[in-house]
């Protein structure tokens, strides 16, 4: 079992040769770009460099996609764009070597189902798109922590069962949306995948779902630990608002679990 905790954010172009290097330091071996409010790493030189210096600092880089995506949307021009972010993400993401682009699939609209089928067939085309243009990174719908936004863990789960597709499970989501992180119940879920993207921080919720995300606590990390499987490969990405010293944390309180047993 390989357990890699690390960051969302990976800071600008410039930083991102030193950000790596502390990371590394840190003994964090993954890193989460965050390209929610746009794309910022443009050509495939820096790309390539920053892929480089991960890899030979040993972390495993993963990209999440702009929040500006529905690819359920009544609005053709709005799929559209969204399917180029996506793809953009991908094409970036193949230069950086991340193995995963993270994404918001859409809002659920009038109809749950017809929202899932719609969803669904995008994702089958945009992989077909993906693997035409040979592009490496795999696609991973992401849970979402409101209510009325695609996103539930059976959508999410279904999603990879019948596109083949990834995902991510964000367990400070799955609280938000169902008042509990379902820990026990959603492992089992995941018996079958060998390799499992993981978001975990604190996170504020109310009646409608996620607010905003904060510090993650010594306590919670306690929870998440304890019900890890012993024979996965896991990635934990950490969004809370001090996510390296989070993830650092994180990283602590696994290690001192591992030599209490």
């Amino acid at each position: 079992m390989s357990i890699q905790f690390g960051p969302a954010g990976l800071g600008g172009v410039k930083e991102a040769e030193n950000n790596l290097k502390k990371y590394a330091k840190l003994g964090l071996k993954a890193c989460e770009i965050a390209f929610t409010y746009g794309i910022y790493i443009k050509s495939k030189e820096d790309a390539l460099r920053i892929g480089k210096i991960a890899e030979n600092s040993g972390i495993k880089l993963s990209i999440h996609a702009p929040y500006w995506i529905n690819l359920n949307s009544e609005e053709k021009d709005k799929i559209k764009k969204s399917r180029e972010r996506i793809l953009e993400c991908c094409r970036i993401g193949t230069f950086l070597g991340a193995y995963r682009v993270i994404f918001h699939p859409g809002f659920y609209g009038k109809d749950k189902e017809k929202a899932y089928e719609n969803i669904k067939n995008q994702i089958l085309e945009l992989q077909r798109e993906i693997k035409a243009k040979k592009y490496t990174p795999k696609l991973a719908p992401e849970t979402t922590g409101k209510i009325n936004v695609f996103g539930g863990v059976e959508d999410i789960l279904k999603l990879a069962k019948e596109t083949g597709c990834e995902f991510c499970i964000d367990f400070a989501h799955v609280l938000a949306r169902y008042k509990s992180y379902r820990f026990e119940e959603i492992f089992k879920k995941l018996e079958k995948f060998k390799e499992i993207h993981l978001h975990f921080s604190g996170i504020v919720y109310g009646e409608k779902g996620e607010k905003n995300h904060k510090e993650t606590s010594e306590k919670e990390w306690e929870k998440l630990i304890s019900f890890l499987p012993k024979n996965k490969e896991i990635v934990i990405i950490n969004e809370s608002p001090l996510p390296v010293k989070d993830s650092a944390l994180g990283l602590d309180i696994y290690l001192k679990s591992k030599d209490k047993n």
